[in-house]
């Protein structure tokens, strides 16, 4: 490693299903939209709410009284998309608008594919197109067409009272490129070769890892670059009891952060080698490698942490590490 080496930077995904109840009244709306249906929700002044809401929004007041409303409508406003991003309704340019469906008194956004923004004006009429097999959310709704389209027959709405959606899961994804800093770079660098690259402040002297390119507590740089060894201390832990979507390990398991020999912040890893239960404040541990052929810029090179069988650290060594 160099000090003109370039900093490191890698696509970053993270995701994960959020799943959210319903209620009565969005359960009734999304069962709704399963038998292509549209439905709206009446406030206290008269005035149809599309989407379905379950409080008025000017008493606070909870409305129960659904409306059918029309899958045909009035643009109110829009603005066109020529560049779709992944996971919205359509691969090709479209126009997100403001639609006022007929029997409603308020907008509802969603997507118009009217194939130019030539076509796109205020005032346009408009009509929904349905998924072929609706399963109860506002994507059921594929997206809606200038009303003078007509190559799509209507398919038939479902029966009047269907069973009632009783919750909703949206999958959330996030794509990013993250950029390490110089500081970061050189610590996953090391860490490709088997070394842990702390840096350590001119000022007070404590010892960073992962590296921070300032210190926290003085606002100066960083630039004296420690090795560590892989041994440390359980500083604070807890017992994963609860099984998740993603879990590479079989509940009960230990979450712990550990604190390396010489460093002055401690990071959060796996403990393992021992039951759960066995787990204290004041372990000694030591990182427990992979292969060196799976080795990679990535403090995953470190599979775990397990007992070193030393004595217990005394509480005063890592009490203002907590």
């Amino acid at each position: 490693m160099t000090e003109t080496s370039e900093p490191l930077s890698a696509p970053l995904e993270v995701g994960f299903d959020y799943t959210r109840s319903l209620g009565a009244v969005l359960g009734r709306f999304a069962a709704g939209l399963r038998q292509r249906r549209i439905t709206g929700v009446r406030g206290s002044d008269g005035r149809v709410h599309v989407p379905a809401v379950e409080h008025d929004p000017g008493t606070f007041q909870p409305l129960d009284e659904l409306v059918d409303v029309g899958s045909t409508g009035t643009v109110v406003s829009w603005t066109w998309n020529p560049a779709p991003l992944e996971g919205q309704p359509l691969a090709r340019a479209f126009a997100w608008a403001l639609i006022r469906l007929d029997g409603a008194d308020t907008s509802l956004l969603h997507a118009v594919d009217a194939g130019s923004p030539e076509r796109m004006r205020t005032g346009m009429r408009v009509r929904a197109r349905w998924v072929a097999e609706p399963a109860g959310t506002i994507r059921d709704i594929a997206r809606f067409v200038p009303e003078e389209d007509r190559d799509e027959p209507d398919p038939p709405a479902g029966p009047a009272n269907p069973d009632p959606v009783t919750s909703l899961t949206a999958p959330i994804h996030l794509h990013y490129r993250h950029s390490a800093s110089p500081e970061e770079s050189r610590y996953l660098r090391g860490l490709a070769e088997g070394r842990l690259l702390g840096q350590r402040c001119p000022a007070c002297a404590k010892v960073y890892i992962p590296p921070r390119g300032a210190c926290p507590t003085d606002g100066v740089p960083t630039a004296e670059e420690v090795e560590l060894p892989d041994t440390g201390i359980v500083t604070t832990f807890c017992i994963v009891n609860v099984p998740f979507l993603g879990q590479r390990i079989q509940p009960p398991y230990v979450a712990a952060y550990v604190l390396l020999d010489g460093a002055d912040i401690a990071f959060l890893h796996l403990v393992l080698g021992c039951a759960a239960d066995e787990v204290r404040m004041g372990m000694r541990v030591r990182a427990e490698w992979k292969p060196r052929a799976e080795w990679d810029t990535t403090l995953q090179n470190i599979d775990h942490f397990r007992p070193s069988g030393e004595p217990d650290a005394p509480f005063e060594s890592y009490a203002h590490h907590l």
